[in-house]
């Protein structure tokens, strides 16, 4: 679906037909004759539309005659339902400069950072200042990673707190989805990281003759920066934490088996006792009455004796 956007007495106005200094927005559904007929109308690189669309494309820019192509990752909730896998991932989102348009595309239908220009939640937005539109696009995105990271951390901390009180199968899981998070995060703020490195050492948005907007540009890679050591440090936080939770759960398996089995020790005296004189043969005090009570008394003496030998070799 192709829509055009343009910021009227600031406001959002979807319009019908393409203006310059519009927003072109390029989001599922669409087929490849759409894609092919906005190469052609704004004279864009029909690979810069389908580069985009690679879910595992890694962020970069590139430039061909007058069009230039951001391709940066962005943080979204994982579509699939199965309860290993992520909680987020990260999908590319080409941001495409053309000669009076500024195009954006997305494999995915509402993509949380293009979403609020649509919702007109991001201050002194216009489509038509392509390049303060580009370092705002730039700035949500980090936002975004923030964000979820905070998310993940909580939700980190209250699976800690369950698992406290109890080592299940599920909140291992949960720990592991949001490993698999940070994953994903790391790597796409590193490639994002590098990106804008480069954009800045190569002037590619041309911001150095515009101080103002070259300092948003560098407070993006500080809070890029600050993105990517929050993700390596909650990773490592999490690595940690299941590398331990597992000793832990191994190490209550061992103490659990090692008092069964004493019990089970325990329990074997007075069946070795009673199988004994249990036998079909002559055995000593056999013909007295009292031999039921002898039997017991002497079953539970060793089994006492063995419960405090094991005690005192601090084995019980």
């Amino acid at each position: 679906m192709v829509r055009y956007y343009l910021k009227v007495e600031g406001r959002l106005k979807e319009l019908e037909q393409p203006e310059p200094g519009c927003w072109v927005n390029i989001s599922p559904p669409f087929n490849q004759e759409e894609l092919d007929e906005v190469a052609q109308n704004f004279d864009v690189p029909p690979d810069f539309l389908t580069d985009s669309l690679d879910i595992d494309e890694r962020s970069r820019y590139e430039l061909e005659e007058e069009a230039r192509l951001i391709l940066i990752n962005t943080p979204v909730l994982n579509p699939s339902e199965e309860k290993n896998d992520a909680i987020y991932i990260t999908v590319p989102v080409g941001v495409i400069l053309a000669d009076e348009h500024l195009i954006t595309i997305t494999a995915i239908d509402e993509n949380p950072v293009l979403q609020r220009f649509l919702d007109n939640k991001v201050k002194n937005f216009d489509p038509a200042d392509t390049t303060m539109f580009v370092l705002q696009i730039l700035e949500q995105n980090v936002y975004r990673f923030l964000s979820c990271l905070k998310k993940l951390d909580l939700k980190r901390n209250l699976i800690e707190q369950e698992l406290y009180h109890s080592s299940r199968n599920k909140e291992l899981q949960q720990l592991l989805s949001i490993e698999k998070s940070l994953v994903y995060f790391v790597n796409s703020l590193s490639a994002n990281d590098l990106l804008n490195l480069k954009m800045k050492r190569t002037d590619f948005l041309g911001l150095r003759e515009d101080e103002e907007k070259d300092d948003i540009f560098e407070g993006i890679i500080i809070d890029n920066g600050q993105a990517l050591e929050m993700s390596n440090v909650y990773s490592n936080i999490l690595s940690g934490t299941m590398d331990t939770y597992a000793s832990i759960i191994s190490n209550n398996m061992n103490v659990t088996i090692h008092r069964l089995t004493l019990v089970t020790i325990f329990l074997a005296v007075p069946t070795l006792i009673a199988s004994v004189f249990g036998m079909n043969v002559p055995l000593p005090f056999q013909e007295s009455k009292n031999t039921v009570y002898f039997i017991i008394l002497l079953a539970l003496f060793i089994s006492l004796f063995l419960v405090w030998y094991f005690q005192r070799k601090r084995l019980f």
